[in-house]
């Protein structure tokens, strides 16, 4: 089969079709003809294995014999997807799940298919074609007990579940297996691939595998306090959990190169550890409590401050080496996209990683989870701000070199953080009058003549992201500069209840980029803490719509097409719902996280 009869016959789906499959060292992306369409192994920021999604060979399918119609959903508390299909003769699920926790060097998808209503036939397709497609199955021989063993570029191999498969050769090396499974009404067959970078000896228990994934998903999903959508913010937390390695790095989404804006040229390798969308996600499971997340955003931020002090770059991978420098395969990509590897943050300074810093260890300070590294941590963050905060840098929205208002004033807000966290009196008042003089020197250079912030001294234009310094404390939300900061946004950056980053140019928003969910969130914040719920609440409930039925969200939304735009899943959107749902239900100054400031 060539390549051109391979993607057409898993052709790529519209983003919210998508559901994650996650166990914190990898992910898979599974569409609606049950098909695993994206993964990348050992590691989130090693080669696909899976990558029909982008124009690949590689893929995982599972599909209903004949015509359907699908649904699914996970189960509470957990990345264990339930791909639902009514056919014409019955009703079909297939429970779907990387093994959890993920072992760094193994991946373990379990599925098994349930015949809910009526016999079940489906037919399975295997090939993991390792490099992004450039190395094939090779030694595939079936054990003497049914099971199926082969390598795939440096990984071994192994299948479960599929003895009677057939192997098909497809030419120039390409080897797939592919078979037919029938199951009775009422009962299930279980399918358990394996892919490893060492051998694989004893064969693994099925049975024991789902109960270790159900108890270590219930583990490691709290049951949160109050928060105005109980299960969306579980889920939020839950893909967070599962974009979060072992070593504590949070990548910023699973994919690589799916398009922000067609035929663009803006599409991104997100599977990297961001320090920013970390502090992020460690700030929100804070709101709620002192939540592993929490823990691990420390833990990972801290060891990069120790390590890098005033060189932190801006994002790593999750073994916290380097990310490698941009360049294309030799693959079609994602309509509309590219396949761009690799991402050019690595050469960029992002001042504002700093501040963040310092917020994410002030909310572990409320609650006690700091040690001596992570106070350390805090002296080389506020050091780096002493020394750099004069000096132009990518800004959050990594484009060129300018002194970002944002990116100052949020150092201001990490300074009054981490003074008011119970740091020593000498400290406090300096770090203080530091974040003063900031502040000052940004009212300076970057007060709009309306009263405003504007971007830069040199970009009077108007920003989401100054929403973020009177939320997180830089300057007082009743600030005359902070109240005519959210009526320009109100007035100019928003549609419909979403709110665009900032004006691209004389276009109508829409048409120069997609709505960010993470702007949406802002805004519902920025009028929550200016005690009105009711206007705050509109803009979480339409920007909590702005996903498909896995409940997944990208970086953008396309309003007018109502379409999701830009990688899957994007963690600082699912980050800042889980803050909003958690803040939405107390007022600002009552919520603890307040309180105990």
């Amino acid at each position: 089969m060539s390549r051109t009869e391979m993607t057409s016959q898993v052709a790529p789906h519209v983003l919210r079709e998508y559901a994650l499959l996650a166990d914190g060292e990898r992910g898979a992306l599974i569409g609606p003809r049950g098909d695993i369409a994206w993964m990348c192994a050992p590691r989130w920021d090693s080669d696909g294995v899976f990558a029909t999604l982008i124009g690949g060979i590689g893929a995982y399918a599972v599909t209903p014999v004949g015509r359907f119609v699908w649904g699914g959903h996970y189960e509470d508390g957990s990345l264990i997807w339930r791909s639902r299909w009514v056919t014409e003769t019955g009703i079909i699920e297939c429970r779907e799940a990387l093994a959890f926790p993920g072992d760094p060097h193994a991946a373990v998808i379990l599925r098994r298919i349930i015949a809910v209503e009526g016999d079940a036939q489906l037919d399975v397709v295997l090939e993991p074609v390792a490099g992004f497609g450039r190395y094939h199955l090779r030694d595939l021989h079936r054990d003497s007990d049914g099971r199926w063993r082969g390598r795939v570029g440096d990984l071994r191999m192994r299948w479960a579940g599929a003895d009677g498969a057939e192997v098909i050769d497809r030419g120039r090396g390409g080897r797939r297996l592919a078979t037919r499974i029938t199951v009775a009404e009422g009962n299930y067959h279980d399918l358990a691939f394996e892919l490893a970078e060492t051998n694989l000896d004893e064969p693994i228990d099925v049975d024991r595998e789902w109960r270790r994934t159900e108890s270590a998903w219930q583990d490691a999903v709290p049951e949160l306090g109050q928060t105005v959508a109980p299960r969306d913010a579980r889920h939020a937390y839950a893909v967070l959990r599962g974009l979060t390695s072992s070593g504590g790095g949070m990548v910023a989404a699973a994919t690589m190169g799916l398009p922000e804006r067609a035929e663009q040229g803006r599409n991104y390798d997100y599977r990297y550890v961001w320090i920013r969308d970390q502090c992020y996600a460690g700030q929100a499971a804070a709101v709620d409590g002192p939540h592993p997340l929490l823990d691990d955003a420390v833990a990972f931020v801290s060891q990069r401050l120790l390590e890098d002090g005033p060189n932190l770059a801006p994002a790593y991978t999750t073994t916290a080496q380097r990310v490698p420098d941009q360049r294309q395969l030799d693959l079609p990509g994602y309509p509309g996209g590219t396949d761009i590897v690799g991402n050019h943050v690595n050469a960029q300074f992002q001042l504002d990683v700093f501040g963040e810093s310092l917020l994410l260890l002030a909310a572990a300070a409320r609650h006690d989870h700091l040690d001596s590294d992570h106070h350390q941590a805090i002296e080389i963050a506020v050091q780096a701000i002493v020394a750099r905060w004069h000096e132009p840098d990518a800004g959050l929205w990594e484009l060129d070199n300018q002194r970002w208002t944002h990116s100052r004033l949020i150092c201001a807000a990490g300074l009054r953080a981490i003074a008011a966290a119970g740091a020593p009196a000498t400290d406090a008042a300096g770090w203080s009058a530091l974040a003063d003089k900031i502040v000052a020197d940004a009212g300076i250079d970057c007060l709009h003549p309306s009263g405003r912030w504007q971007r830069s001294p040199t970009d009077p234009r108007i920003d989401s992201a100054l929403l973020l310094p009177a939320i997180r404390g830089a300057v007082p939300a009743d600030d005359a500069r902070s109240l005519a900061t959210v009526r320009a946004v109100r007035d100019e950056l928003a549609d419909d209840g979403y709110v665009y980053r900032f004006r691209q140019d004389s276009r109508p928003l829409g048409e120069a980029e997609g709505a960010f969910g993470l702007c949406g969130f802002l805004m519902a914040l920025a009028d929550h803490q200016l005690g009105d719920t009711v206007s705050a609440t509109r803009w979480f409930e339409r920007n909590r719509a702005a996903c498909g039925p896995p409940g997944l969200f990208s970086e953008e939304y396309d309003i007018s097409q109502r379409q999701m735009r830009g990688n899957l899943p994007q963690a600082f959107v699912h980050a800042l719902l889980l803050e909003t749902a958690s803040r939405l239900t107390t007022p600002w100054q009552e919520h603890p996280s307040e309180r105990q400031t």
